[in-house]
């Protein structure tokens, strides 16, 4: 309040400046015909309207930049709102024909007999999902610890960057790697272990693997993030107590970096809950409830990508399609204010 007080009397000193030396110039000229003295307080005058000019439009400036970054602020949620309004909007048609509970509870989709039961692909996306992140977690939080505490210096800078890339790899591409590897490997050797003799290798437990892969670089960089921001003073301070190195890991770092490690997890959940391409590619594509992992099954996220084809020659099915996609928007958007709220009570217990 104080400091924009005085910057508004300073300006006023020097409008006031400036009009006195554009007064001074013209008596210089007209009255004493002096023009070195008028040239000199018209430069004055030109000085002083283009410092405020200048101070003028830098704020017009700010004060367009700060209303553009508004606009896209906003921008965002009305794509947000947008979205859901467009799926909402598409799903009416599937719901003025089928009651919400028969499309959830029931588990026979056959589009073309006007059946869109979906428990089945509900129950097969929870187990992939669940399978994958059981696999995931514990892999990549022993990785990053690794990468982070115990490996040296130069494997720590070689392996970074393969996990950044192995990040951003098209799913499509893990899809043909799995077809290539994990289906005949699972068909010919996993499944006849596990007393499978029928498996084809396309199923629920070759999408989890898949998936888990996938997942793995996205937890291992965001958990070596959190574990590189912890403060050496806190490690130096355990391990001058007498703690062990593991000890200094379990009760310091994993404290320290919690929130962290949680979004880490989340978002490798949303991305194993909503990938499409490299499941769809080896899940088997069949819409039923399995009696193995080994069988094949259907996700929601496939489910789109498998009955797209036919969207145009019938109009229910793509109403029962874009409820599907309503469904994964739903679900993901409940798991991650989940994993909002229980980040930020994590954040207040964890924190030091």
């Amino acid at each position: 309040m104080h400091s924009s007080a005085q910057s508004g009397a300073s300006r006023y000193k020097l409008q006031i400046v400036g009009i006195i030396s554009l007064f001074l110039s013209f008596i210089f000229l007209f009255i004493f015909n002096n023009f070195i003295l008028f040239a000199l307080f018209l430069i004055i005058f030109i000085v002083l309207l283009a410092y405020n000019f200048i101070k003028i439009t830098r704020k017009l400036y700010d004060a367009l930049g700060t209303r553009l970054m508004l606009f896209v602020t906003a921008s965002v949620i009305f794509l947000f709102l947008l979205l859901v309004a467009v799926l909402i909007n598409g799903s009416l048609n599937i719901l003025s024909e089928e009651s919400l509970s028969d499309l959830l509870v029931s588990s026979t989709w056959k589009p073309f007999s006007g059946e869109f039961g979906l428990f089945a692909v509900i129950i097969d996306t929870l187990i992939v999902t669940a399978i994958s992140m059981l696999i995931a977690i514990p892999i990549s939080l022993l990785s990053a610890i690794y990468i982070a505490e115990y490996a040296p210096k130069k494997f720590n800078k070689i392996i970074r960057p393969f996990i950044d890339v192995l990040a951003g790899v098209p799913s499509v591409v893990f899809g043909l790697c799995a077809l290539l590897v994990f289906v005949p490997l699972i068909r010919d050797d996993i499944a006849p272990f596990f007393g499978s003799t029928l498996s084809s290798g396309f199923g629920l437990f070759t999408a989890s693997l898949i998936l888990s892969i996938m997942v793995f670089p996205i937890i291992i960089s965001l958990c070596l993030e959190s574990f590189n921001a912890v403060p050496i003073a806190l490690k130096e301070a355990s391990l001058s107590l007498g703690a062990t190195k593991w000890e200094t890991i379990k009760k310091v770092i994993f404290r320290a970096s919690g929130p962290g490690v949680l979004a880490a997890i989340f978002l490798g959940f949303g991305r194993a809950f909503g990938e499409t391409i490299a499941v769809a590619m080896v899940v088997g594509n069949q819409e039923i409830i399995p009696k193995s992992l080994f069988g094949p099954g259907q996700t929601l996220a496939s489910l789109i990508a498998s009955n797209y084809t036919e969207v145009s020659s019938i109009p229910i099915l793509a109403s029962a399609l874009i409820f599907v996609a309503l469904i994964l928007f739903v679900v993901v958007l409940i798991f991650n204010l989940l994993g909002y709220l229980v980040l930020r009570r994590a954040s207040k217990r964890w924190s030091y």
